[in-house]
């Protein structure tokens, strides 16, 4: 069975990342993760990114540059996590699918028990605004 496409949004905000909590009664419950969804056949994955951002903050992204995707096995099966950083162009985020959401500095993510195909993702970030910042 081939993995599953899911976006996820990198969303920045002032130096500030934000991460959400995935609700009880989910899989992965009580973990953070950078939210988005599964990519609808026929749906390319930015427009994806937009709906679910949508559906579950209330608010608007613009999709900006695509980070590398991850193949992650979980018990349920095989996803593939398509990241990508983002904006918001309009509305301010709220925790509508999730338990709650917070913007934390992009260091601070380290801290955070975040669910496990989103670890390398943060780790090629940090690298990327490392460069961006030229911190060797």
């Amino acid at each position: 069975m081939s993995a599953i496409p899911v976006t996820c949004a990198l969303i920045e905000r002032a130096g500030r990342v934000l991460l959400a909590r995935r609700p009880e009664g989910k899989a992965l419950a009580g973990k953070w993760e950078f939210p988005g969804g599964k990519v609808d056949p026929e749906e390319s994955s930015e427009s994806c990114l937009q709906r679910e951002i949508e559906e579950e903050l209330g608010c608007r992204v613009k999709v900006g540059q695509a980070l590398s995707p991850v193949v992650h096995s979980y018990p349920g099966g095989s996803i593939e996590l398509i990241p990508y950083r983002c904006t918001i162009v309009s509305g301010e985020p709220e925790a509508l699918e999730h338990s709650e959401i917070t913007w934390l500095e992009p260091r601070a993510l380290l801290e955070m028990d975040l669910a496990e195909a989103d670890e390398p993702i943060l780790r090629e970030y940090l690298n990327l605004l490392d460069r961006e910042h030229g911190t060797p």
